[in-house]
């Protein structure tokens, strides 16, 4: 018990970062998804296929290759150098906005085609039927789908690690690496549940709300 009370200041700045690294992840890429799914819909073929593009590559390469070549191509190759953090929340955001746009995309699909068409017929604009109809239910419907990704992040915090940023993961190994025991990495478990369990509840209680409208 000494020994926990002795790393857990320490431990709990890493996860602040890691909470941190979290909310701004979320803060960008939920809002962010939105018009790259509008994009992938989109009735011009260039718009379309960069957005499409944009999320065929990062849907299909892994998160720590992303970060690896965001903390090491910049400077490598255009002699732009950013820190370990701000590295992560760029390569989360933009990684996380490519699966959002497939939820919400989803979500598109299954609003009835008649939706569109009586909204036409009452005399609303494209726009004005994607922002008071569609839109509005399909936020409704991606609920469920974006608490997973939710909970996912909060895992995924771990790999920024991986670019020497000192989050949770990285302090624990730190600390595993120097004292020899296992301890901080129990530790370190306990935590991300703890986490995983508020955002669970959290998000149940959002999906429980807007389940009613």
């Amino acid at each position: 018990m000494a020994y926990i009370g002795e790393i857990l200041p320490l431990m709990l700045q890493g996860a602040i970062i890691s909470l941190k690294l979290f909310v701004l992840t979320l803060v960008l890429s939920l809002p962010l998804g939105l018009p790259i799914c509008l994009g992938e819909q989109s009735r011009i073929a260039p718009i379309r296929w960069l957005c499409k593009t944009y999320v065929f590559i990062f849907r299909g390469t892994p998160l720590m290759l992303q970060l690896f070549f965001f903390y090491f191509f910049f400077p490598i190759q255009l002699g732009i150098r950013m820190a370990a953090f701000p590295t992560a929340i760029l390569t989360f955001s933009v990684n996380y906005a490519a699966y959002f746009a497939e939820i919400y995309r989803g979500g598109f699909n299954s609003i009835d085609k008649g939706q569109y068409e009586a909204a036409y017929s009452l005399g609303f604009t494209h726009s004005q039927t994607l922002s008071k109809i569609v839109i509005p239910q399909m936020f409704r419907i991606v609920i469920p789908p974006i608490s997973n990704e939710v909970i996912t992040l909060i895992k995924d915090t771990a790999l920024a690690s991986t670019i020497a940023l000192a989050e949770m993961m990285k302090v624990a190994q730190g600390m595993v690496n120097r004292d020899g025991t296992l301890v901080p990495y129990v530790l370190a478990a306990g935590i991300y549940l703890v986490f995983t369990f508020v955002m669970t509840i959290a998000l149940g209680r959002a999906e429980v709300k807007y389940s009613q409208y």
